[in-house]
C-alpha cells in the first residue's frame, strides 16, 4: 500500500499569516489529547519540557490527534539531537524548541531536523511511523519541506540574538516565552510586567520585520488582539491541566 506524506497545515497557516490558537497539553495522556482535539483549537502543544512526556506518550498523543484537523506540535525538553530524531521518526512534523540563545544553536537545530546533505537527521526508513513503515514512498524527498521548526526565545541572551536567530534559513517561526523572560529580568511570576511586555512587543515586531511568523503566550483575548495587531499570528491561550483544574474547582464551589 502506497501513501502520500501528510502536508504540514500548521506550517502553511503560519506562512499565510493565519491566526492559530493553541493550548499546552501536559497531562501526557492520549484520551485527554483526543478530547482536546474536539474543542476547536487550531493547534495543540504536546509538552515534553514541563509535561511528564516520554517518546511513547508523545507517540500515543500523535496517534490520537491524527484523526482530527487540529495540528500537533511537540515541545522538546532540550536541544538533544537524538531526541529530536526520535520525535520526528514517530511522526512529529512541527517542533518547538525551548531556550534558544544563539544563532549557532539555531543552526544546529535546523540541521537536526533535516536530512543530509543539508542536515544530520538519521535515516530510519521502514522502522519509523513517520514513513508509515515504508508506505509513504515519497517521505524522504518531501520530509524537510513539511518540517516546521519553531524556536522559543525566553531569556535576555536569546532576545539579544533575536535578529540573527530569526534570519537563519530553516527557522520557520519564533515563539516568545514571557514567563521565563520575566524571571530572568527579575520579575518572577510577573509575565505581564510593563518591562517584560515592552520587550515582548519589540521582539514580535523585530521577528515580523525579518519576515518570519511570531508567536506568544496570551492569557486574555485582549492580549491576543493586541499582539496580533503587532504582527503575531500563533498563540498559546491555555493548558489542559489548568482548564481541568479551573472547571473542577468552579463546579465544587457551586455546591459548597
Amino acid at each position: 500500500m502506497e501513501l502520500s506524506i501528510k502536508e504540514n497545515n500548521f506550517k502553511k497557516a503560519l506562512q499565510a499569516n493565519q491566526r492559530q490558537l493553541g493550548a499546552f497539553m501536559a497531562l501526557a495522556d492520549p484520551v485527554s489529547a483526543e478530547l482536546m482535539a474536539t474543542t476547536g483549537f487550531d493547534w495543540l502543544l504536546i509538552d515534553g519540557e514541563h509535561g511528564p512526556n516520554d517518546i511513547k506518550s508523545i507517540l500515543a498523543q500523535l496517534q490520537a490527534l491524527a484523526a482530527y484537523p487540529v495540528s500537533p506540535v511537540v515541545r522538546m525538553q532540550d536541544h538533544d539531537v537524538a531526541d529530536i530524531k526520535r520525535v520526528l521518526d514517530v511522526g512529529g512534523q512541527t517542533l518547538l524548541i525551548p531556550m534558544v540563545e544563539s544563532a549557532e544553536q539555531a543552526k544546529q537545530l535546523v540541521q537536526a531536523v533535516q536530512y543530509p546533505p543539508k542536515g544530520i537527521r538519521g535515516m530510519g526508513g521502514g522502522l519509523t511511523r513517520a514513513t508509515r513503515w515504508g508506505s509513504i514512498t515519497d517521505y524522504l524527498e518531501k520530509a524537510d519541506e513539511n518540517i516546521c521548526l519553531i524556536l522559543q526565545l525566553e531569556s535576555p541572551e536569546g532576545i539579544a540574538e533575536l535578529d540573527a536567530i530569526t534570519d537563519i534559513d530553516g527557522v520557520d517561526g519564533i515563539f516568545i516565552g514571557p514567563a521565563d523572560l520575566a524571571a530572568a529580568l527579575g520579575y518572577i511570576g510577573q509575565p505581564a510586567h510593563p518591562e517584560v511586555r515592552k520587550i515582548v512587543e519589540e521582539s514580535i515586531q523585530r521577528v515580523r520585520a525579518i519576515g518570519k511568523p511570531a508567536g506568544v503566550y496570551c492569557s486574555t483575548p485582549d492580549q491576543v488582539k493586541s499582539y496580533q495587531e503587532m504582527g503575531a499570528s500563533f498563540f498559546l491561550i491555555g493548558a489542559d491541566t489548568m482548564l481541568l483544574k479551573q472547571a473542577a474547582t468552579s463546579l465544587v464551589n457551586q455546591f459548597k
